[in-house]
């Protein structure tokens, strides 16, 4: 019986003592992998964006050149997702104090062109990371409206704008309690809606009489059951 408690003994401490080295490792490896992937992704992901939009420009948005671009783009992006998803999945958000500004514009960059399935699984990541001072309110603010007007709902900051062809101008997609837009953007830390329109040089400005009517419109074009 001695030696049967022995030998237990060696194998629970070998068993131990083997595991302990690999997470050490993983928590030693993280920060510089973690870095060293993001800044891959970014460019990957970036890159192909901005050329296919410059051949856009130049060439044609309907050219044969912008559609090869934009093949590239999307190949890119989906092997991007993957490996956002997989740190996400693994780690939680990743500290602000390893990967920087910079590396959230990356993760959320690649999780704002991912499916609306995608984009709404890690929201409350996304929610706690703001509340945990990891991420900008802005990200947050800009996931929340563009899943707002993906499901064809009214957004909540006034981040996402429309195309409007009956206008042929760009205006607000419609807003959830416009009369206090401010205050929501204020408690986010967010900057008012005209400084807001003056930094993106939109050519608008904000009316709240016109926004609360085109929101009670919107309103009830779905009660109506149209979209």
């Amino acid at each position: 019986m001695k030696y049967i408690f022995i030998i237990s003994l060696v194998i629970v401490v070998g068993c131990t003592n083997s595991s302990k080295p690999k997470k050490a490792s993983i928590k030693k490896e993280s920060p510089v992998n973690l870095i060293a992937v993001l800044d891959t992704i970014w460019k990957a992901e970036q890159l192909p964006i901005r050329l296919r939009d410059s051949i856009g420009r130049t060439q044609g948005f309907e050219s044969e050149a912008f559609k090869t671009q934009n093949e590239i783009y999307h190949k890119n992006h989906d092997i991007n997702e993957t490996k956002v998803m997989q740190i996400l999945d693994s780690m939680g958000w990743p500290s602000k104090k390893i990967i920087g500004e910079q590396g959230n514009l990356t993760i959320c960059n690649v999780l704002q062109h991912s499916s609306l399935e995608v984009r709404e699984k890690y929201l409350p990541l996304m929610r706690k990371a703001v509340k945990d001072k990891e991420l900008s309110a802005r990200f947050l603010v800009r996931a929340v409206d563009r899943i707002a007007t993906d499901k064809n709902e009214l957004q909540i900051y006034g981040g996402q704008m429309k195309y409007y062809p009956e206008t042929k101008s760009f205006n607000f997609w419609p807003i959830k309690d416009p009369e206090n837009l401010e205050k929501r953007r204020a408690e986010m830390g967010m900057e008012t809606i005209s400084e807001f329109l003056k930094r993106k040089r939109v050519d608008l400005e904000w009316n709240l009489e016109e926004q609360i009517k085109r929101t009670e419109a919107f309103k009830l074009a779905k009660q109506n059951g149209n979209k």
